[in-house]
């Protein structure tokens, strides 16, 4: 039995560096300037640095793991400086209420719990400690809907858990939002 090679040139490979005509440049050159218009115009930019409209803020660390997930997010992302004394702060973040709360929505036929709601709800408001304020007492709630199962219990446990980090982590962001369009607050009239 006579085996036959394939030899490269046989089989229809080129070998060795292609090179481009100048058809071939302007072609490549033509679409990556469109793709990169086409980026621009789209509005797309690097999220970069939030400004805040205040130098200095104080944030307590009594308002649970979100108080510190907010100051790592206003070290890291921004230019205003988190102070440990609130006289020394242009503005100072107070949370009212930080609650999270598990409701059942649906039952089987059993009786037993087939859905919950897992809520968290957090109030704050941001002053300057004179009277002012650059955000008005808010309140923020998010809700996420978990199945659960009887032989599943550690595992749905679990999971609530990393469901209400997710929705701390949600919050974080928009409380960050809120803090970028905050208002300073107008003198008093004299």
């Amino acid at each position: 039995m006579k085996m036959k090679t394939v030899v490269p040139a046989e089989a229809g490979i080129r070998m060795g560096p292609r090179l481009r005509g100048d058809g071939e440049r302007s072609l490549a050159a033509a679409l990556i300037v469109a793709m990169a218009l086409a980026l621009a115009a789209c509005g797309f930019q690097l999220r970069g640095t939030a400004e805040l409209p205040f130098d200095t803020i104080y944030v307590p660390a009594t308002g649970g793991g979100i108080a510190l997930d907010i100051k790592r997010n206003i070290q890291s992302g921004t230019k205003t400086v988190v102070v440990d004394d609130p006289a020394r702060a242009q503005a100072r973040l107070e949370f009212t209420q930080e609650l999270r709360e598990k409701h059942i929505l649906s039952l089987t036929a059993a009786g037993r719990v087939r859905e919950f709601q897992l809520r968290y709800l957090v109030g704050f408001r941001v002053h300057d400690g004179k009277g002012g304020e650059f955000l008005p007492v808010s309140s923020l709630q998010l809700t996420r809907d978990v199945t659960f199962n009887d032989a599943e219990v550690l595992a749905k446990e679990l999971e609530e858990q990393q469901l209400y980090r997710d929705m701390q982590f949600d919050m974080v962001q928009q409380i960050m939002r809120r803090l970028a369009v905050a208002k300073r607050p107008k003198p008093p009239a004299q």
